[in-house]
This record gives C-alpha cells, sequence and structure tokens, in this order.
C-alpha cells in the first residue's frame, strides 16, 4: 500500500546561523567601509568639542545611537547589491534558508562586523565624558532597538529599488535626514516644542531623548517619557514582524 509523506514542517528562522557567519566574513572584508562609518559621527563631534564642550555628554551619546541607526543604511545597501547585482537572492532562497533567517542573518552580521568601531567609539566616550552604570545599561537597550528598527527598515526599502544608482542617494537621504535633523546630536529642547512630541515617536529621537533624561540635560515628563519608550518599543516590534511578512511576501511574489 503507497502512502504520501506529509511535507515537513516550517521552521521559521532555518539557517540563520549559517548565514550570519556567510555575512561576518563578507562584511569583514569592507574595512574601508568600517573605517568611514564613522566620518559623519566624527565631524559632527569635532564641531561640538569647538563650539560648546558642554554639549559633548549629548553628542557622544547621539553618535553612538546615529551609529547602531546608521546600520540599516548598510543593511539597505547589502540587501540591494545583494538582490541586484550579484542576483544571488534567489538562490540563497531556493535552498533551506528561510526568508527571514536571510534577513535577519544579513542584519546580525552586518552589525557584528560595524560594531567594532562603535565600541572604540563608547570606550572613547567614556575616557572623555564617564557615564553612570544605568546609562550605559539605557544606551545597550536603546541602540539594540534602533538597531533592529534601522534593520528592518533598510531591509523593506531595499526591496523596492530596481536600480543600484538610485540607492545611494536616497539611502544617505532617509537615514542621515532622520538621524542628524532631529534631536540626536543635540538637546531635545533646542527643538522647537510644537515639533517635540513628534521627535519624541522617531526611533533614534525617542533614544536619545530618555538617554538625556538620563544624564540629567533633558527634562522629561511621565507622559514624555511613556510617549518615548512606548514608541521606540512599539514601532520597533511592529517593522520587525512587518519584515517577516514582507519578506516572505516577497519570496511568494518573486
Amino acid at each position: 500500500m503507497r502512502t504520501s509523506e506529509s511535507p515537513a514542517p516550517y521552521r521559521a528562522f532555518r539557517g540563520l546561523s549559517a548565514f550570519f557567519w556567510t555575512e561576518v566574513r563578507v562584511q569583514s572584508h569592507e574595512s574601508t567601509a568600517m573605517a568611514t562609518s564613522m566620518v559623519v559621527q566624527g565631524v559632527l563631534l569635532v564641531f561640538v568639542f569647538i563650539l560648546d564642550r558642554s554639549l559633548l555628554p549629548v553628542a557622544f551619546l547621539g553618535a553612538i545611537i546615529f551609529s547602531m541607526f546608521t546600520m540599516g543604511q548598510r543593511l539597505l545597501n547589502e540587501a540591494a547589491y545583494v538582490r541586484i547585482d550579484h542576483k544571488a537572492t534567489d538562490l540563497y532562497l531556493a535552498s533551506p534558508l528561510t526568508p527571514e533567517a536571510f534577513f535577519l542573518g544579513m542584519a546580525a552580521g552586518v552589525m557584528l562586523v560595524y560594531l567594532s568601531p562603535v565600541i572604540i567609539l563608547f570606550v572613547f566616550a567614556e575616557i572623555v565624558v564617564g557615564y553612570s552604570l544605568p546609562t550605559v545599561l539605557l544606551l545597550v537597550g536603546t541602540g539594540a532597538l534602533v538597531w533592529l528598527f534601522s534593520a528592518s527598515f533598510g531591509y523593506v526599502i531595499s526591496t523596492f529599488f530596481r536600480d543600484n544608482r538610485a540607492i545611494w542617494a536616497y539611502a544617505s537621504l532617509i537615514f542621515n535626514g532622520f538621524g542628524v535633523l532631529p534631536p540626536v546630536f543635540y538637546p531635545l529642547s533646542y527643538f522647537p516644542a510644537a515639533l517635540q512630541p513628534i521627535a519624541l515617536m522617531l526611533p533614534p529621537s525617542a533614544a536619545t531623548a530618555l538617554l538625556q533624561a538620563s544624564i540629567g540635560v533633558t527634562s522629561l515628563s511621565i507622559g514624555a517619557i511613556a510617549l518615548a519608550a512606548s514608541a521606540l518599543a512599539g514601532e520597533t516590534l511592529a517593522m520587525f514582524l512587518f519584515t517577516i511578512y514582507w519578506a516572505r511576501r516577497k519570496v511568494r511574489e518573486d
């Protein structure tokens, strides 16, 4: 009697570890990109040092959060490059690797490699400024959320490009715009009062507002703290879940 075998159950994030280490090896060869990933932060810190050294504690925190945020731009570039120039996305996803493992493995691989200059920046910040343990722990938590949001956002945006020539300009505009114009490198109180609730709902500036409050530079009400914290956590979770859905949908469409 002939029996039919039921298909193997779907395992989310299958192949994540293998693809993660593949991406780490690929990104580790980009030494020039790693070195230049701190250019914007370095320039802004120099300006702050020259113009108003009292803002260095805020600027260093902003530089670290900005560094975590722009990892999403690196992921956007990498995901689009693999799909458009190498045309390797279909090859990867034809293997047992799942779409969500492809996204998260690439995101984590980029993060691990580009975390090295961020750690150097943090050590330098501790030498120059010195932060309390609660602020450091808050920095780690908010930085992780900002990274996950930006990586998810960057991956989704990468799927809309069809030509690599358009990526660099738009990616730089998006990530530098949201990472520099809002109160990330400067105190929230310097931002127009009417627009401060908007800043508290943007992940990079929400994270830095909480950090600024932790070092006493910015005074936040309970409502403002709740708005910033819930926006950062809620938007990150929503963006991450949508990216998993989107990654699986794009595989079916393609």
